[in-house]
């Protein structure tokens, strides 16, 4: 298939009247995705993301991710959350990136490289009929030190594990993770609204995390499985979050609680994790699904 290679400078809003578009999800991690190989975007997409994120009066999404051309990869993607902020990376996104990279010919081969706002990523497809079904991305080596999340619950030079946090009567114990971005895994005996819907956000825009954080709330129920719920930053509750299961998979095996190797059972799907002992690397396999496309008008 034939591709034509735009700039990766999108040209002026006033320019672009109708966006070609694909939703698509991973473990119902849901998002917009538009492609910047063949059509013009705008410059305002920050704007775009919370126009085409909308439930109601857009196409509905957490979020939209942008494909890209790329100088070092197959392709580069840019992540905006529903309420227009960039995000470093996603776990779930990227390998949806990988389906549309692979099924639309920009680069019709069994592995891909992506690159991504916390570095270039490589990634190994399952084709199923000719179309990606499930993909499993190397997230690269955690990130631990206080510095390096950031966070300022510890001193720049600490790791964050079982730090106790306060938050409305709430005892809670936090270990936190980058993986590329800020996550905060906080291991509970169940994972409520109350402290998903109640105390997720706060925990999310408290000022110890200057970059805000993701928040994952999350049962154990095996050495070797776990269920997750995720507060996620920009978005809200998400169905599914892949840097915040591979933080999860990290945070298990900092506080002794699991195996290096998990399944992941979370509320749109399952995934599974490997955090590897020898290269120290995090492994994640999930599906990567094509939910519809179509057009938006975006004036």
């Amino acid at each position: 298939m034939s591709r034509t290679q735009y700039e990766t400078d999108p040209v002026a809003e006033d320019d672009v009247t109708e966006i070609k578009f694909t939703k698509m999800h991973g473990a119902g991690n849901d998002y917009v995705y538009v492609d910047g190989f063949t059509q013009k975007l705008p410059s305002d997409l920050e704007q775009l993301a919370i126009a085409m994120s909308h439930r109601r009066f857009g196409v509905g999404g957490d979020g939209i991710i942008a494909i890209l051309p790329s100088d070092h990869a197959d392709a580069r993607m840019r992540m905006f959350n529903a309420d227009g902020s960039e995000s470093e990376m996603c776990g779930n996104g990227i390998r949806c990136v990988a389906k549309y990279v692979h099924d639309s010919g920009i680069a019709r081969k069994p592995s891909l490289a992506i690159e991504t706002g916390a570095g270039v990523l490589k990634l190994e497809l399952q084709v199923q009929n000719g179309n990606v079904d499930q993909v499993t991305v190397d997230m690269g080596k955690p990130r631990l030190l206080a510095a390096e999340i950031p966070t300022t619950l510890e001193s720049a030079d600490q790791q964050v594990v079982n730090h106790k946090l306060e938050y409305k009567g709430h005892t809670l114990f936090g270990t936190c993770v980058s993986m590329g971005n800020p996550h905060c895994v906080i291991f509970v005996p169940e994972a409520t609204d109350e402290l998903v819907l109640g105390i997720g956000p706060l925990i999310e825009k408290d000022e110890r995390f200057p970059k805000r954080t993701n928040v994952e709330f999350v049962e154990v129920l095996a050495s070797g499985e776990v269920r997750q719920r995720t507060w996620e930053r920009g978005s809200g509750e998400t169905w599914a979050c892949g840097t915040g299961a591979s933080a999860v998979c990290v945070a298990g095996v900092l506080t002794g609680r699991t195996d290096r190797k998990i399944l992941n059972h979370l509320t749109g799907g399952d995934l599974m994790l490997h955090w590897d002992e020898a290269s120290g690397h995090v492994f994640m396999t999930g599906p990567a699904v094509e939910v519809f496309t179509g057009n938006y008008n975006y004036k």
